[in-house]
């Protein structure tokens, strides 16, 4: 089975969401996307990077480290904070909600993460950050 792994760290400033977008897309890459699911991993590490750095650091600035794994024809991609952690993720999860409505961020992202990737994780502890897993499984891939 073919396994490859890559790791970034960057700090949490607006202009590094679209180089982890485009180093997970190059990354992923070797497993002959289509553009569809090169598209919907683009848009969900789009999502997961901007949360951290709006959510997991407020007003504050940290490092982001994002994470992948190839692993036959399955993508795993980890982006993890060090900020506040989200206090209900039950709630965080819920379409439409946001805790940062005067941003008029849409509090969809979490939704967004879970439509385009066949499975989400989160994992998050008060101001120790969050973890968000997101996987892929490629169908354009022969395993």
């Amino acid at each position: 089975m073919f396994e490859n792994h890559m790791k970034l760290e960057f700090p949490s400033i607006s202009e590094n969401e679209a180089f982890a977008r485009i180093a997970v897309a190059a990354f992923a890459s070797q497993l002959d996307p289509t553009i569809e699911e090169l598209s919907d991993v683009k848009t969900a590490v789009s999502e997961a990077v901007t949360n951290a750095i709006i959510h997991g650091y407020e007003n504050s600035y940290g490092n982001i480290i994002v994470e992948c794994e190839i692993k036959g024809n399955v993508l795993t991609v980890e982006i993890r904070d060090f900020g506040h952690g989200i206090s209900d993720i039950d709630l965080a999860k819920q379409p439409l909600y946001t805790s940062k409505p005067e941003l008029e961020r849409s509090g969809m992202g979490f939704t967004v993460m879970e439509s385009f990737m066949d499975g989400m994780e989160v994992e998050t502890s008060k101001e120790e950050g969050t973890k968000v897993k997101l996987i892929k499984i490629f169908k354009s891939v022969s395993v």
